[in-house]
């Protein structure tokens, strides 16, 4: 499956489960890490966890399996599915980390048309 494909996968997932302030960012171009980085805030741990569980069973739906998940037990989780990399952060992780500012040479992508109305 395409990387787009599981980036939109996953940001309809999050989208599904309330996630607050969903961002897709390609950074193909600046690094080897990932094609997309997709970051998502939660308003709890418990919201933290279940965003993630839920991006991880909708991939899973479709056939697609994380390459490596971290922090399962902090504020900010991690789905590494090789050529898309999931962000989930507590609210207050998410300003801490300001992932955005460091990659903010990437290309913001408009992901308003996965997102429910």
């Amino acid at each position: 499956m395409d990387a787009l494909k599981i980036l939109e996968i996953a940001v309809k997932a999050l989208d599904s489960k309330k996630a607050k302030d969903i961002e897709a960012i390609k950074i193909g171009d600046l690094t080897i890490i990932a094609d997309y980085f997709i970051i998502a805030s939660a308003t709890s741990s418990t919201q933290v966890k279940a965003l993630a569980d839920e991006v991880e069973f909708k991939l899973s739906e479709a056939g697609i399996e994380p390459d490596h998940i971290e922090g399962r037990a902090t504020g900010w989780i991690l789905l590494d599915y090789g050529s898309v990399v999931v962000h989930v952060f507590y609210e207050e992780t998410r300003r801490f980390y300001d992932l955005e500012r460091h990659w903010s040479d990437g290309q913001h992508l408009d992901i308003s048309d996965m997102l429910i109305e």
